[in-house]
């Protein structure tokens, strides 16, 4: 018998030294979406793992492994199949954990918009690598603008726009304004630098009936948001809250803690108690291993629930994750159909593999 004929691949993909658990399964579902059933992708890769997790992820996508060729650097065959089969609805039951504070977002129904990646601050643990050094990268209005008109025309339900510092962006009243007659808007902010001049003028044209502030208080005294901020910021942003509450927002506010400072949450929540934040409005969330952080939680598309999220130049899994080639799905921002298209396959592959353990990383 003859060596068996092999098909002809339509599309190939360099794996590189990628493994699934750090983003090849991310540029693998993209891949296989952009040819047709029936057609074959050539995936290279250096990585050996793959040669044992690839033909479990393609018999639960549905997918067929045609061939493996190679001794290092390998070649792999892949035929696209159907669709894999549709994930059953989130249990709250498995996301009972230190970080199931909430249950995920139903995917489609929440997007977030990185404005601009510049910041006044230099934060210690920023997950973004935002700082007054740092490209802004800034979001175009009009690019925002057609972001939004397809989230609202897929079924969308709330935009959250995060930064750097989205005060910081010239244009952010633009964005906000043609976003929150679609959908409801939250602003993350550090809340420092709308105290006057055109910034100020951005805060007062927003809609407090569509739009909400979120801003950043580490701590009930300066101490601890300070050291993590800057000297000063714990002030300011103090400042910052009042200014906004002045103006009739709903203000939340997020604190982000090192393990070792969880304790300091209990002041917080008093100081929040006396200035009236009701405790729907506030936050206590991990510092995520990301950008500057040189410690914290583990971030990947098995222990984390998606978060859609789009800066200029891409789609990616989760906002605190943007600094991670692992976690992009797609070089450019839209379609944002694609991006969620990719995300329902990753988490029907993880359904099907009865994938346990993704916490609901909250970030707002």
């Amino acid at each position: 018998m003859g060596t068996p004929t092999l098909p002809t691949p339509n599309a190939e993909l360099d794996g590189g030294d990628q493994d699934c658990g750090s983003g090849l399964l991310l540029s693998l579902t993209s891949a296989i979406r952009r040819i047709a059933a029936g057609q074959v992708l050539l995936l290279r890769t250096r990585e050996k793992s793959v040669l044992a997790d690839l033909p479990v992820w393609a018999r639960l996508a549905g997918h067929e492994l045609v061939a493996v060729q190679g001794d290092g650097p390998w070649q792999l065959l892949v035929r696209r199949g159907g669709p894999a089969a549709p994930a059953p609805p989130a249990s709250p039951d498995r996301l009972a954990d230190v970080l199931s504070t909430g249950i995920p977002a139903e995917l489609g129904t929440r997007l977030w918009l990185y404005s601009n990646f510049h910041c006044n601050l230099a934060c210690t643990y920023c997950c973004a690598q935002s700082s007054p050094k740092a490209d802004p990268r800034s979001m175009p209005p009009d690019l925002a603008a057609a972001a939004v008109e397809e989230f609202a025309s897929l079924g969308g339900k709330e935009l959250l726009v995060t930064g750097g510092e989205p005060f910081l962006h010239p244009e952010l009243d633009e964005i906000v304004a043609h976003a929150a007659v679609r959908v409801p808007v939250t602003v993350l902010t550090n809340a420092m630098v709308f105290g006057r001049g055109r910034r100020r003028e951005m805060l007062e044209s927003m809609d407090t009936a569509r739009v909400v502030l979120q801003v950043s208080l580490d701590s009930a005294s300066p101490g601890l948001h300070d050291a993590q901020r800057g000297t000063g910021s714990h002030a300011r942003a103090i400042d910052g809250i009042d200014q906004a509450r002045s103006l009739g927002f709903r203000v939340k506010v997020a604190a982000t803690l090192h393990e070792q400072d969880l304790a300091s949450a209990a002041a917080l929540h008093a100081r929040l108690d006396q200035v009236g934040i009701p405790v729907e409005d506030r936050l206590v969330r991990p510092v995520a291993h990301e950008g500057f952080a040189g410690a914290g939680l583990q971030i990947s598309v098995d222990t984390i629930e998606p978060e859609p999220t789009l800066t200029v130049d891409g789609a990616w899994w989760h906002p605190v994750a943007v600094t991670s080639k692992s976690l992009r799905i797609s070089k450019t921002p839209l379609p944002l159909a694609e991006t969620f298209a990719v995300i329902r396959d990753i988490l029907d592959v993880q359904s099907a593999s009865q994938t346990e353990g993704r916490h609901v990383f909250r970030c707002t």
